[in-house]
């Protein structure tokens, strides 16, 4: 499994906070999308899986033109919701978000949340979920996965028992890494930076 966050969008300009459905890749995001397609095209990718979003559905498109696959949508993929503050640029309400992803990443606390937001049990039960149908349903094949920097690292952490060795090392753009399932246990031999 090849998992990568979604290229640059209109939210990261703005830096706008939470899960924003609707916001768009940028011009730059685009030609990150593109210059993921072109590292994957030699992986032998099945199938790109990306979230309900629209920048991880543009980037996961973009890639998948290139390589002559199918996309599907997977909700389970979202980025972590923060309810009434999604789309906040407020300093206060960011340094909080990053409070809570550390309480849960590295602290494994995941009863906290931003606000009225999605609790970390929650996140990570669903990318859990996600990924683990994904895994099911592609043994022996090689997908991609187009998720975003908090569900993504969340997740991952608490399948790979990655914990603190990723704090403070946020995913990039549109860098693809490999993340390998066994049947048993999870496994992410790098993380991007």
């Amino acid at each position: 499994m090849l998992c990568l966050r979604h290229a640059e969008s209109e939210n990261v300009i703005s830096r706008a906070a939470g899960a924003l459905p609707l916001a768009a890749l940028t011009p730059e995001g685009r030609l990150q999308a593109a210059e993921a397609a072109q590292r994957l095209v030699s992986e032998g990718v099945a199938r790109i899986y990306a979230s309900t979003a629209v920048r991880a559905q543009q980037t996961a498109e973009i890639i998948a033109r290139r390589l002559s696959v199918d996309v599907a949508v997977l909700p389970g993929l979202v980025e972590v919701g923060i309810g009434r503050w999604e789309g906040t640029t407020d300093p206060a309400i960011r340094a909080r978000t990053a409070d809570v992803l550390r309480a849960w990443i590295v602290e494994g606390r995941l009863s906290e949340a931003v606000g009225d937001g999605e609790g970390g049990h929650a996140v990570t039960s669903r990318i859990v979920a996600a990924l683990t149908s994904i895994a099911a349903e592609h043994g022996g094949e090689t997908v991609a996965v187009v998720g975003h920097v908090a569900s993504l690292t969340t997740g991952l952490s608490a399948l790979c028992g990655l914990g603190e060795q990723v704090w403070g090392a946020p995913l990039p753009h549109a860098v693809p890494f490999a993340v390998e399932y066994d049947g048993h246990s999870w496994h992410c031999s790098s993380w991007p930076c």
